[in-house]
C-alpha cells in the first residue's frame, strides 16, 4: 500500500471476529501531490478491499474540487470509439455490487448526468434503483471509503451506457459472505454486474464460483490495483477479469496512446484452473500459467494519473465534491456498461473469440511485461470501436 498508514483494530466476540481498519491520523507528506491513494485497506481474510484510488492534492489529503479535475465522459469515449448515443445501453440493466451504504449515491449521480448532459438517472423515472444485499430497503450502514468507490461505479457506468438501468446492491459488510449474498441477489436481477472489490486468494474461493454462475448474466471483476499476483475474484473462470491501463494525452488533450499501468492487477490463478476458451487461445501459452487462470482477461483506462471525474457528497477524509479517481475500480463497470451497450453476453467465449476489436497494449509493465497478444499486463488489451 503506498502512501498512507492505517491501524488495525480485532475484536473478538464469542465465535465472531472483527476486523476493521481505519486511517491513522498522520498527515501524509507534501510529497504526496498528485499521487494517488489506496481507499480501502488490505483486507483481512475472508474479506474484499474496494479497488478505487484517490488523487491527493497539495496538502496531502484527496484533493477534492468544486469542479471536476478527472476525465469527461466523452473523453474516454473519443479515446475507445464507443458509442455517444445518450440511449446506448436501453432496456439493459446493469447491477453494481459493493459493501456498506452510500446515502448520496442517487443525488450525486444525478449532479454527474447534469453536468456531462447525461440522460437523468433516478428512482422516479425507473432508471436507478438500491436496495440491500438480499433487494430491501434497509440500508447497511455508511463507510464513506466504499461510498466513493459505489459513486465511481455507478456514475461510470451511466456515463458509458446512459440508456441503461442501474441497479445498486449494497452488501451489509466487505466479507465475501456478504458479498456474494448480494451477488446472488445481483445476478437475478440484471444482465451485466460489476464488482470493484477483491482479496488475496485463497482454497476456500473454489467454493465461491457458483455465484458468479447466471444463465444470460456476463460477470466482471477488476483485477486489482498491486499487480501481481492474481486476487479473487477477479481469479474466477466464471467472471472477466478486467485489468488497467493508462490514456496518454497531448499538451493539447489530443489522445497519443494506451499504455499499461504499472499498478494493474494480473497474473496466474494459485487455484482455479483456466477456462477452456482462454487455454485454448493461441496466446495463452506466453503467459506461463501451466492450465492456470490467467487474470486480467481485458482492460481499460485505471490508472490515476489518466483518472477520471467523479462526484461524491459522503464525506471523506474531510471533504467532498469533484475528485480525480482510478484503479481497476473503473475499467470494470465501464467494461461492463460497454458490453450492455453491445447488447451481447460477454464471457470468456466471447472475450476470447473473434467477434471484438481490441487494442493491444504492448508499452508497460505490472510486474509482468506487456507483450503483443495475450499478456498477464493488460489481457488481450481494451475494447475498441463502436462494435459489436
Amino acid at each position: 500500500m503506498r502512501g498512507k498508514k492505517f491501524a488495525f483494530v480485532t475484536i473478538t466476540v464469542g465465535a465472531l471476529i472483527f476486523t476493521s481498519s481505519t486511517p491513522a491520523a498522520a498527515t501524509p507528506p507534501a510529497a504526496d501531490f498528485g499521487l494517488s491513494h489506496r481507499v480501502c485497506s488490505t483486507p483481512a481474510a475472508g474479506f474484499a478491499a474496494c479497488h478505487v484510488e484517490v488523487v491527493y492534492g497539495a496538502t496531502g489529503f484527496p484533493r477534492a474540487s468544486i469542479a471536476p479535475t478527472g476525465l469527461a465522459p466523452a473523453t474516454v469515449k473519443s479515446a475507445y470509439g464507443f458509442p455517444t448515443s445518450t440511449s446506448a445501453g436501453a432496456g439493459k440493466t446493469i447491477a453494481i455490487v459493493d459493501a456498506y451504504n452510500d446515502p448520496s449515491a442517487e443525488s450525486d449521480l444525478s449532479v454527474f448526468s447534469t453536468k456531462y448532459g447525461l440522460p437523468s438517472c433516478s428512482t422516479a423515472n425507473g432508471c436507478f434503483q438500491k436496495v440491500n444485499q438480499s433487494g430491501g430497503a434497509k440500508f447497511p450502514r455508511t463507510n464513506s471509503g466504499w461510498a466513493l468507490e459505489i459513486s465511481l461505479d455507478i456514475q461510470w457506468a451511466h456515463a458509458i451506457a446512459p440508456g441503461a438501468r442501474i441497479l445498486l446492491v449494497e452488501a451489509n459488510s466487505a466479507s465475501f459472505s456478504d458479498l456474494l449474498a448480494a451477488e446472488n441477489f445481483a445476478k437475478t436481477h440484471a444482465g451485466y454486474v460489476s464488482n470493484s472489490w477483491g482479496g488475496s486468494e485463497s482454497s476456500s474461493e473454489l467454493g465461491y464460483d457458483a455465484s458468479f454462475v447466471q444463465p444470460g448474466v456476463s460477470f466482471f471483476v477488476s483485477s486489482g490495483d498491486t499487480g501481481l499476483p492474481a486476487q479473487y475474484p477477479s481469479s474466477s473462470p466464471n467472471v472477466i477479469s478486467v485489468g488497467g491501463t493508462t490514456l496518454n494525452f497531448s499538451s493539447s488533450g489530443a489522445f497519443l496512446s494506451e499504455t499499461g499501468w504499472s499498478s494493474g492487477g494480473g497474473g496466474c490463478s494459485a487455484y482455479e484452473s483456466a477456462t477452456a476458451a482462454q487455454r485454448t487461445y493461441s496466446g495463452y501459452g506466453q503467459a506461463n500459467c501451466a492450465g492456470k487462470r490467467a487474470t486480467p482477461d481485458v482492460s481499460l483506462d485505471a490508472d490515476p494519473a489518466s483518472g477520471v471525474s467523479v462526484y461524491d457528497t459522503t464525506n471523506y477524509q474531510g471533504q467532498s465534491g469533484w475528485y480525480k479517481v482510478g484503479g481497476t475500480s473503473a475499467s470494470s463497470p465501464m467494461w461492463a456498461a460497454r458490453s450492455a451497450v453491445a447488447g451481447v453476453v460477454v464471457d470468456a467465449t466471447y472475450v476470447y473469440g473473434s467477434s471484438m476489436s481490441y487494442r493491444d497494449i504492448t508499452t508497460g509493465n505490472n510486474g509482468a511485461p506487456c507483450l503483443v497478444g495475450y499478456d498477464l499486463c493488460t489481457g488481450r488489451g481494451s475494447w475498441v470501436g463502436a462494435t459489436p
